[in-house]
């Protein structure tokens, strides 16, 4: 049996805050599975985005174990999370965050720089992975010039390029109006039927009702943890 992209066992995640001890994430335990399209929701409060931060490395627990793709990332300093960051966790997030004085090429090239991969395999790749998104007739545009939607595709391809362990996408269409949302989660399903594994964090049920799973968070627990009966594009052709 395959192992797990992501095995979180007991994971806690405690702030001070004067007196009080907030407990953000209080024992959390579950898998994901390579390929899963996995939705985690909750309310405000609830612990979504600190789990998002441990999942994609930007934080780390308090106590607990979390495994990526055979890494022990709960036990590693910041030089090695950033490392695993760059190498395993493509980052989608509502506010695009892309750079906005440089093409599009240069945007999505900028994980591969850190990476230390040659100018030219760099070009070559950031160029293949946009036209994999549809853009490929924008490379050499500024995010400026671009809608709304195809800046957030420009960021997917930018999360895509260094063919992550995982997509981790934080309200990919929050920015968005409701029909180039439908196109973000077209082009999700894409990638999900691709092979790729998609974490999306959101508040929205129609947006969590495109993936194959969502685990629900309350008070820094796991509230339920089930599959989605009816996946919006499950089983729907793609143009």
């Amino acid at each position: 049996m395959e192992q797990p992209v992501i095995q979180i066992s007991d994971l806690t995640r405690f702030y001070q805050m004067g007196d009080t001890t907030v407990k953000a994430l209080n024992g959390v335990t579950f898998d994901i599975s390579r390929n899963e399209y996995l939705a985690i929701m909750g309310p405000s409060g609830s612990g979504k985005s600190t789990l998002m931060n441990m999942i994609g490395c930007l934080d780390t627990p308090t106590s607990g174990e979390y495994v990526l793709n055979n890494n022990r990332v709960s036990e590693m300093d910041d030089a090695e999370l950033a490392e695993v960051r760059n190498r395993e966790i493509g980052f989608v997030f509502q506010t695009f965050n892309l750079l906005p004085r440089t093409s599009c090429l240069a945007n999505v090239e900028l994980p591969l720089i850190y990476a230390g991969i040659k100018s030219s395999d760099r070009k070559e790749r950031a160029r293949d992975v946009l036209t994999k998104v549809g853009l490929g007739d924008r490379v050499d545009h500024k995010p400026n010039e671009l809608s709304g939607g195809q800046r957030q595709r420009v960021a997917i391809a930018r999360a895509l390029v260094n063919n992550p362990s995982i997509l981790l996408a934080d309200e990919p269409t929050g920015n968005l109006d409701s029909k180039t949302g439908e196109e973000i989660m077209l082009l999700f399903e894409e990638l999900y039927r691709q092979g790729n594994t998609i974490i999306l964090v959101t508040h929205e049920n129609e947006i969590a009702d495109h993936s194959r799973r969502i685990v629900r968070l309350r008070d820094g627990v796991i509230e339920s943890d089930t599959p989605v009966e009816n996946p919006t594009l499950a089983g729907k052709e793609l143009v």
